[in-house]
């Protein structure tokens, strides 16, 4: 190599460094915020998983626009007002439908009759499943979520979802009356289902360390997002991922339903009580073309209902 790409690579190398000590400066600033911003997202997009990549998209916009501010603004009505925006647009990116407009918090007057009653109010909402709140108009949603569930106060969500002190509660009155009617609607009885063999023969081959038989399951262009921390693509690549796992400890994976969909739950030892945490995998042909795991966001399992298959 001569001099002058050696200067170059060492002044790459520097930029990039700059760029990472960043991201993980912003990430440990923002780090006490997650969980509650996913509570938030996840009953925003009536998700779980759908929730954590508003999150994430999230963060990716406020790093962003730091870049562009001379000063660090209120950190939590600043993340909460770009995970509002985030939500809404995945929300209506999916084409999901609600019975009014996002505006529709405006509509309705402010008088003493709306004032909510929040200790029901609260057991409510956070006993009602995260998707009853698609039943909700956007900014009722937000709002529900934010003070039934999250406990904010009216001020706090003015400010995060920029409405009036009126609006809020106009929105609050409305989204609990949905909220509760969303709620008591009959559900149909779940069919019984059965795992697919393709994931039941991943779990007991990752269970048995058989890297090799998992590595055969693979799609030769798999993708790996190992949420939060990197993302790595083709076998060669995520090949580390599996040695991760082999010295992580007494981990087992158990096939699982959230939210109707096939996971691997994961409990870090034997004498886990519940999954810490999951992961999501994509088939193709036969194939794992896709990988998706949670294991550094753990807190989007404090509220995943999962069902654990045997």
């Amino acid at each position: 190599m001569d001099s002058s790409a050696g200067e170059k690579k060492a002044a790459d190398d520097a930029v990039i460094g700059m760029l990472e000590r960043g991201r993980r400066q912003f990430l440990a600033l923002v780090d006490p915020v997650r969980p509650e911003l996913h509570r938030y997202c996840a009953r925003m997009t009536g998700s779980i998983a759908d929730g954590e990549d508003v999150v994430q998209e999230t963060l990716a916009r406020a790093y962003y626009e730091l870049s562009q501010l001379k000063e660090i603004p209120a950190l939590r009505p600043w993340l909460f007002r770009i995970a509002h925006n985030r939500a809404v647009d995945h929300w209506r990116h999916e084409s999901y439908r609600a019975s009014e407009p996002l505006e529709a918090a405006l509509e309705l007057a402010d008088s003493a009759a709306h004032e909510p009653d929040n200790v029901l109010a609260r057991h409510q909402a956070v006993r009602a499943a995260i998707a009853c709140f698609l039943a909700l108009a956007p900014a009722q949603r937000g709002c529900v979520i934010l003070k039934d569930v999250l406990d904010h106060s009216i001020d706090e969500i003015a400010l995060e979802l920029n409405l009036s002190g009126p609006a809020v509660k106009a929105a609050l009155h409305r989204g609990r009356l949905a909220l509760q009617l969303a709620s008591l609607a009959p559900t149909a009885a779940p069919r019984p289902r059965e795992m697919s063999p393709a994931l039941l023969r991943y779990a007991s081959l990752f269970n048995a360390h058989d890297w090799d038989g998992v590595r055969a399951l693979l799609a030769d262009d798999v993708r790996l997002d190992l949420v939060s921390r990197r993302k790595a693509a083709g076998r060669r690549d995520v090949a580390v991922y599996f040695s991760n796992y082999a010295s992580a400890g007494d981990w087992r994976l158990i096939p699982a339903w959230l939210a109707g969909r096939e996971v691997l739950a994961v409990a870090r030892d034997a004498h886990s009580a519940a999954p810490d945490y999951f992961v999501e995998l994509s088939w193709r042909d036969e194939r794992v073309s896709a990988i998706r795991d949670y294991r550094h966001v753990p807190y989007i399992a404090q509220e995943a209902g999962f069902e654990l298959s045997g």
